[in-house]
């Protein structure tokens, strides 16, 4: 049996928009991603999301299977939109689920983990020009300080930003997210914008403060070739590199700040942005899933492709996820040991890991989803070499406690370790939440 350090967390994570629901309800405001869902060629089953999986209105159901799958930890996102007016005033109402969803955890034992922003930006601050906009960073500011001033007392593990790869390069470069540009210029300016809104939410937080980034293993496809080592170096720059430097390190990577160059990415530092960007954190959230595997033969090297995953990925033949996204758990591993060898060393979380496949219920909703299960299971055990190996890791948080709304992918990806029915919304824990709750109960994997 492999056994895991006590008091090691033993998590799932949510996103708000992929799962609450309740889109116009208690004065909820407009998002980013209720706009770009309404575009031509996004509606998936109707409803894009609005309703997701009926989150607010059955959070003691979720509550209870959040017991029932033993977690002592959950990692949730608070929506920006639901708390905070078009006005820019206080939404009590939003608020108070919030603090009902909190209570509820505390009241359970599981220790809340709190992310500040999982891309669900305010339609009116897009308005504005978005993250492309330094102004957007101050209102961030002011909205970490509503929630935690309503939730502070009770929260001790805050994350500022998800992912900020996804919502800069993803939403303004290559347009597959919200809010859908394709501006190489205001994806670079979004880049900034949103480290510099981490550091000033980090200045308004007193308590344990994390950011979760999206890490990925960047191979060369033939790591004899010059330009493909070359090509994997700009990648991992751009995905790797450009978010850890200025968190870690108080910098941005000298290469990388030369491929932006034509974008005028400098332009946007100001005197003082770094050292609030670059502030000692608590914890580092690491998000995995699959690596890079590039090519720098295949065109695309340029600027205009950040934030364009496909242009670089190059097949292997290794099993893939319904995404399409490689499985190697090795790849986790060779993560962790480079924060654990290049960087700063902190606790780390792993705040996402999980993978979609093509569930199929029976007769009772239950999924005997196996490969789910021997997924988790091999990178699990990763997690287990990399803190064998000296690298502190305090918790893991898979991906996902429900199947939910997946972002661009609609309803069709299924990531959670609990199956939801879309007519019904009736959850029933798939193999995989079974298996977890008993490795989350005996905090040890079994032989």
């Amino acid at each position: 049996m492999t056994v895991f350090p006590e008091g090691f967390l033993w998590g799932a994570a949510t996103a708000a928009y992929q799962v609450e629901g309740a889109a116009v309800e208690d004065g909820r405001c407009e998002s980013i991603w209720d706009v770009f869902c309404r575009m031509p060629g996004r509606v998936v089953n109707g409803d894009n999301g609005t309703v997701a999986t009926n989150h607010y209105h059955l959070l003691d159901v979720d509550l209870a299977l959040m017991s029932e799958l033993n977690l002592n930890a959950y990692r949730f996102s608070v929506s920006w939109p639901r708390v905070v007016d078009d006005d820019g005033g206080v939404n009590r109402k939003g608020l108070d689920f919030y603090e009902r969803l909190v209570d509820g955890l505390l009241d359970r034992g599981i220790r809340p983990f709190l992310t500040l922003y999982h891309w669900d930006l305010p339609q009116r601050l897009e308005h504005q020009g978005g993250w492309a906009q330094r102004d957007t960073a101050l209102h961030f500011a002011d909205y970490a300080q509503v929630v935690h001033e309503a939730l502070g007392d009770r929260v001790d593990d805050w994350t500022t930003l998800n992912e900020p790869y996804c919502a800069s390069l993803l939403g303004y470069a290559a347009g597959v997210h919200a809010p859908g540009r394709r501006e190489p210029r205001a994806a670079a300016a979004a880049v900034h914008h949103l480290l510099l809104a981490h550091g000033l939410a980090r200045k308004v937080i007193d308590k344990r403060v994390g950011i979760s980034l999206n890490l990925y293993a960047v191979d060369p496809v033939n790591p004899d070739d010059p330009v493909d080592i070359d090509a994997a170096w700009r990648v991992d720059g751009l995905q790797n590199r450009l978010f850890l430097d200025p968190v870690l390190l108080g910098k941005y990577p000298s290469d990388v700040l030369g491929d932006l160059a034509p974008l005028g990415f400098a332009d946007h530092i100001r005197d003082g942005d770094l050292a609030l960007i670059g502030a000692p954190l608590d914890w580092l959230g690491v998000n995995y899933y699959t690596r890079h595997r590039v090519t720098g033969h295949a065109g695309g090297r340029t600027p205009e492709w950040i934030g364009a995953e496909h242009l670089h990925n190059v097949p292997s033949g290794l099993p893939t996820t319904a995404m399409g996204w490689e499985e190697l758990p090795d790849g986790l591993f060779r993560t962790l040991n480079r924060l654990h060898t290049e960087y700063p060393r902190l606790p780390i979380h792993i705040t996402e890991n999980g993978a979609a496949y093509d569930d199929a219920p029976d007769a009772a909703g239950f999924v005997e989803d196996r490969d789910r299960q021997r997924y988790f299971e091999q990178h699990l055990h990763c997690v287990e070499a990399a803190i064998t190996a000296g690298v502190d890791v305090r918790g893991y948080f898979a991906w996902s406690l429900l199947d939910n709304f997946e972002w661009a992918e609609g309803y069709a990806k299924r990531f959670g370790i609990a199956h939801v029915d879309f007519g019904t919304f009736a959850r029933t824990p798939k193999l995989s939440g079974r298996w977890y709750a008993r490795v989350a109960g005996a905090n040890a994997l079994p032989e």
